[in-house]
């Protein structure tokens, strides 16, 4: 889980204390592993901001009771005001209901007495049923992408496609940039998306109006150099309005032509691999 899903669980909590009496006795569990060790995190986005429906062959293995699932949708909604159910799913565990919200999923029971968030685990196959269905979710339409607001650095033939989520403060998108020098024909699109720094708004403006922003980006990634002041109209409050409808949580975020996403600076052979299996 991620800073979403911490959020998610303090809302839930705080909304069950002051806005819904509970009957003594119910509670509210929560568990959130660590988000992904190599990236800058500091974005919580609204609850159902946004929403992908998409197949739901990972978690619903049981015939869908269409009317029971609704009536568990309307509960959740009235023990939690102001939190919006997208979609509740049937799971292989008798009694436990998938409830989507935003880009998140959490477990419950049938009278929303009780609610459950963490990972979902088939023990017998060895399967992260809740990984595999956010991978699901979060998928992304390479070409849906607003393409006209990123920066975009070719290398070689530039076949090999990758649109990346970036603040200029981040560590770990430099890094993710040092790597890149390694692989040969890319194509790198860069969402300035300055979220990490007080300056981080006015290093993404001079970088995106300078006379070569894709020079600026490089130099300043790999080499510290920022280019001079400047001034001119920039994508920068759409590409925060897109992060937040893609549930982009911190920064390097990697979209891949293939729909998926990582989350985090990858290190070479990793990367390498990503783009492998895109273009092969």
């Amino acid at each position: 889980m991620n800073h979403y899903s911490l959020y998610l669980a303090a809302g839930l909590l705080s909304v069950g204390v002051s806005a819904f009496a509970q009957p003594a006795g119910d509670s509210l569990t929560s568990t959130a592993p660590a988000s992904h060790p190599a990236s800058d995190v500091v974005v919580s986005t609204v609850p159902g901001a946004s929403s992908t429906r998409a197949d739901d062959t990972v978690v619903s293995t049981a015939p869908t009771n269409t009317a029971q699932q609704q009536a568990i949708a309307q509960a959740f909604e009235q023990r939690f005001p102001g939190i919006r159910v997208d979609a509740v799913r049937v799971t292989p565990m008798g009694g436990l209901y998938e409830v989507q919200v935003g880009m998140d999923l959490l477990y419950t029971d049938a009278k929303v007495d009780y609610v459950l968030q963490g990972s979902l685990i088939d023990a017998k196959a060895r399967r992260d049923l809740t990984a595999e269905h956010l991978e699901v979710l979060q998928r992304v339409a390479f070409d849906s992408l607003p393409l006209d607001q990123a920066i975009r650095q070719v290398k070689g033939t530039g076949a090999r496609k990758v649109a990346v989520f970036e603040d200029p403060n981040c560590g770990y998108c430099k890094q993710l940039h040092k790597t890149l020098e390694g692989i040969d024909n890319t194509t790198v699109y860069t969402f300035l998306f300055p979220i990490l720094a007080a300056d981080s708004s006015t290093k993404a403006r001079d970088i995106w109006c300078a006379a070569n922003p894709a020079q600026a980006w490089k130099d300043w990634m790999l080499k510290g150099e920022l280019p001079p002041k400047a001034e001119c109209a920039t994508p920068l409050e759409k590409n925060l309005e897109l992060g937040r409808k893609l549930n982009v949580q911190g920064t390097p975020a990697l979209f891949f032509a293939d729909g998926s996403r990582v989350s985090g600076a990858l290190p070479l052979d990793a990367l390498k691999k990503k783009f492998d299996e895109q273009h092969g």
